[in-house]
């Protein structure tokens, strides 16, 4: 197999037995993105190739740094890293390079990677295609004519097409299980609070968005999520967890409900729901009963809980930049959307939408006490044309926001409950499409090790894209 091929934990191994240099390691690395990237444009802001190849020969006269020694990176747009250019894919920060690392990227850094570059993303995050006015769109490897998803499309694209072995990913609304699902590989959204934030900003209500892990193996999800997760006493609901590779769990007596499209509730395009259901077919066959559901909660109420919340907390954060004129000419379509929305909440909106958001809270603990996990579909529609800004329409039903196609992932987001976005193989258009498997809030070990017990069974990522 080639060096690019191997997962992290194989390279860490070879590493330490000094069987493979760290110096191969970013040879290798470097030729695929040569190689692939220029179709694909998933890595962007890629440092200096003789620069990264005397990082890696310095790291191999190095004691090991970490538990990422001498693996190669490219960290998200939306993360600021120091001394390397971070645009949050905005025109207004197209050449903007941070004095210092985010904590997530601290971490990841500490642990011995290094950093090659960034991975592309929608501007701002918003919306689960990722194109931008400064790097352009990235296409997915299993079809260059076809989106790779986001907001972490940029990082599913990269792992996909062997371009680093690990990757790190946001998820606010789907942004690590959509791209997850469209690029065939794995994307955790841990439960809220396990991988901190920045001390940036409003720290007590902002709960809706996460860093995690995206990798081509559960066991390398487990790898980077340690390093990622870990309390930061600057700021609350803090969660201290270690994790180790997961062992498969046993999966015979273990319930799991399937929700399906929420009752009809949210709209799929012809074939996920079979998709789906063939990837539930594996976990009852190594034991699983599965069990239908009906929707257990009203699918507008949240719905309206999540626009509520998510416009607030865009709007804060986003407020400055519309109120200068200059600025605010930058901004997409979206983005301003979000904070004009926003503009418009009352306090007693804002206080609403979060009793709805407690009352669901409320009835999942419930199902937990019946259920070891929970199933839904990562995405609503295939993997579509890049040139598309988003899709209109499902099955003939409008869409009535830019990002209302992707409603099916909010149930875990607005309560922050552990998601693990699992490869449910491929439709009959050759496209990759994957599953939710959702935990209790706080099982995030649990999840993992029932997605161990199915990556056993599947290996959907071993089916590599067709430019392999």
């Amino acid at each position: 197999m080639e060096v690019f091929a191997w997962s992290a934990l194989g390279l860490l191994a070879r590493i330490e037995r000094r069987e493979l240099s760290c110096t191969e390691v970013m040879a290798a690395h470097l030729a695929r993105i040569e190689a692939v990237n220029p179709r694909v444009n998933a890595i962007v802001s890629l440092r200096d190739p003789d620069v990264l190849m005397a990082e890696a020969r310095a790291a191999d006269a190095a004691e090991m740094r970490g538990p990422l020694h001498g693996l190669p990176f490219a960290v998200k747009d939306l993360v600021a890293t120091k001394g390397l250019r971070t645009t949050h894919a905005s025109p207004i920060f197209s050449d903007f390079i941070p004095d210092e690392d985010d904590l997530l990227a601290a971490r990841m850094r500490g642990a011995g990677a290094i950093f090659i570059g960034k991975t592309n993303t929608p501007e701002w995050g918003h919306g689960s295609h990722s194109f931008n006015a400064v790097h352009g769109v990235t296409r997915n490897p299993y079809d260059l004519t076809r989106t790779a998803g986001g907001s972490s499309g940029g990082a599913a694209a990269a792992l996909a097409a062997r371009m680093m072995p690990l990757a790190d990913g946001s998820d606010m609304m789907g942004s690590l299980r959509n791209p997850a699902a469209f690029c065939n590989v794995y994307g955790f959204r841990p439960t809220w609070g396990l991988v901190p934030s920045d001390a940036v900003g409003d720290t007590f209500s902002a709960t809706l968005s996460t860093d995690g892990p995206m990798a081509r193996t559960i066991t390398d999800l487990a790898l980077l999520l340690d390093v990622q997760a870990g309390e930061n006493p600057a700021v609350p609901f803090g969660r201290s967890q270690r994790f180790t590779p997961p062992v498969a769990a046993d999966l015979r007596g273990k319930r799991i409900a399937w929700l399906s499209d929420w009752g009809g509730a949210y709209a799929m395009e012809p074939g996920i729901l079979a998709q789906s259901e063939a990837a539930l077919r594996v976990f009852e066959g190594l034991g699983a009963e599965v069990v239908p559901l009906p929707p257990p909660f009203p699918a507008e109420k949240l719905w309206h809980a999540w626009i509520t919340l998510r416009a607030m907390l865009n709007t804060g954060a986003k407020r400055a930049l519309y109120d200068n004129p200059a600025q605010r000419a930058q901004i997409k379509p979206e983005t301003i959307w979000e904070i004009e929305q926003g503009l418009a909440l009352s306090a007693q909106d804002v206080y609403q939408a979060s009793v709805i958001r407690s009352q669901w809270f409320a009835s999942a603990a419930g199902l937990f006490d019946q259920f070891d996990a929970l199933v839904l579909p990562s995405a609503q529609v295939w993997p579509f044309p890049a040139e598309w800004r988003w899709p209109q329409s499902i099955n003939g039903h409008a869409m009535d926001t830019y990002h209302r196609w992707m409603e099916v992932v909010v149930p875990a987001s607005l309560i922050g409950l552990p998601a693990l976005a699992l490869p449910a193989g491929f439709g009959a258009n050759g496209l990759p499409m994957g599953v939710q498997l959702i935990g209790r809030s706080g099982a995030d070990a649990q999840v993992l090790a029932m997605g161990q017990a199915y990556h056993t069974a599947t290996d959907w990522p071993e089916v590599r894209p067709p430019i392999l």
